[in-house]
C-alpha cells in the first residue's frame, strides 16, 4: 500500500520504518526541506541516534507526496494538526484512510485530534487513530510493543491494525475513539506532574498515587465526553500512563523533573529542545473539565504550576489536604 507519513520527528520516523518493515511504499513528509535533506544523506534521524533508517524509506517536503496515497498519517505536533490538514485536505485522492499518531487536545475548541481532521477535510475520509504504550526509541529499535487502533468504522480500525502489526507491533482495534484520544492526551499532563514529582525528591508511594488518581481524573473526563470505561483500564490508559510516567524517554517526564527542580515552566520547556505537549493539553484540559463540570484537582494543579507560577510543593500540600472523599464515588450508594 502507499503510506505518507507527515512528520518526521521520532515518532513519525519510528511509525514510518515498521511500515516499510511490513512492506509498504511509504514516504516521510517534513516541513522543512533542510529536514528532508538531513535524513536523506544521513539515513538516520538526530532524535533516533544511532538507528539506520530503511534503505526503502522515501523523504520529501513536497505536498503532492499525498495525492496517490491510500493512507495518510498524521505525526505533527497537536497544535499543526489542523494546518496540517487544511494544507493536505485538497490533495488527497478519494477513499484514503486518516490515521492520527498525535496527542492533544486543541486549544480554543477543545476538540481531539481526529476531530481536527475531520472538521478540515469535511468529514470525507474514514478517520482512526493510533495510541499506547509506545516510545518512539523502542519502537524504531524494535522492542516488543502493544498499541490500539480506534475508529468508528471497524473495517478503518482493522486497516490501521493490518498495517502496523508485525512480531514486533501488537495492534488491537477498538472503537472507542473518544476514550483512546482523551487517554493519548491526558497521559502527558500526568506524566509533567509525574516528572516534577521526582524533581522534588519524592518517592515510590507519590507516583503510585499520582498515576492511579491521575488515571481516576482521566476516566471521570472520558467517560463524560462518551469514552468506555473499559478503555482506560486498557492499553492507551493506565498502559500509556504508565510509560510515560516512569521513563526517561518521556519530553512531558523530563521536563517536569526540571520544573521539580526549581526551573521556570516555559524555561524547562525550552531545556527539552522539542515539543512537550504536555504543557500544552493542561490548558486544553482545564477548559475542558471546566465545559464538562468535571472535577480534576490533579490538572487543575498542574495549570497553577505551568501557568500561574504557583509553587509544586505548596500545590502538593493543597492536593493532600483537600476534603476526605471515598475511593469508589459510589461506594454505599
Amino acid at each position: 500500500m502507499k503510506i505518507a507519513v507527515l512528520g518526521s520527528g521520532g515518532w513519525g520516523t519510528a511509525l514510518a520504518m515498521v511500515l516499510c518493515e511490513n512492506g509498504h511504499d511509504t514516504v516521510l513528509w517534513s516541513h522543512r526541506e533542510e529536514q528532508t535533506e538531513i535524513l536523506r544523506r544521513t539515513q538516520e534521524n538526530p532524535m533516533l541516534k544511532g538507528i539506520r533508517l530503511p534503505q526503502t524509506l522515501r523523504y520529501t517536503s513536497d505536498a503532492e507526496c499525498v495525492s496517490h496515497c491510500e493512507a495518510v498519517v498524521f505525526a505533527t505536533p497537536s497544535f499543526a494538526v489542523r494546518s496540517t490538514a487544511k494544507r493536505f485536505a485538497p490533495l488527497l485522492k478519494e477513499g484514503t484512510v486518516l490515521i492520527s499518531v498525535s496527542k492533544g487536545i486543541e486549544k480554543d475548541t477543545s476538540m481531539t485530534m481526529t476531530q481536527v481532521m475531520q472538521q478540515e477535510t469535511g468529514g470525507r475520509f474514514p478517520v482512526a487513530a493510533l495510541s499506547g504504550p509506545s516510545h518512539a526509541e523502542e519502537v524504531a529499535r524494535h522492542i516488543p510493543t502493544a498499541v490500539v487502533s480506534a475508529s468508528r468504522e471497524q473495517w478503518a480500525a482493522e486497516l490501521v491494525q493490518d498495517l502496523f502489526m508485525n512480531e514486533n507491533m501488537r495492534v488491537y482495534a477498538s472503537d472507542d475513539v473518544a476514550g483512546v484520544e482523551l487517554c493519548a492526551a491526558m497521559k502527558n499532563v500526568i506524566a509533567l506532574c509525574a516528572g516534577c514529582c521526582d524533581g522534588m525528591g519524592f518517592g515510590d508511594n507519590t507516583k503510585a498515587m499520582l498515576i492511579t488518581r491521575g488515571l481516576t481524573e482521566i476516566a471521570r473526563l472520558g467517560e463524560a465526553l462518551g469514552g468506555r470505561k473499559e478503555t482506560f483500564a486498557g492499553l492507551t490508559g493506565v498502559g500509556d500512563l504508565i510509560v510515560t510516567c516512569t521513563s526517561m524517554h518521556s519530553r512531558n517526564r523530563r521536563c517536569g523533573i526540571l520544573i521539580g527542580e526549581g526551573m521556570k515552566p516555559q524555561d524547562a520547556v525550552r531545556e527539552i529542545g522539542a515539543v512537550v505537549e504536555g504543557y500544552y493539553a493542561a490548558a486544553n484540559a482545564k477548559a475542558l473539565a471546566e465545559k464538562t463540570g468535571v472535577e480534576m484537582p490533579i490538572t487543575q494543579a498542574a495549570y497553577a504550576v505551568l501557568y500561574e507560577e504557583k509553587d509544586p510543593r505548596s500545590v502538593i500540600a493543597e492536593l493532600m489536604t483537600r476534603a476526605k472523599k471515598h475511593e469508589c464515588e459510589e461506594s454505599w450508594i
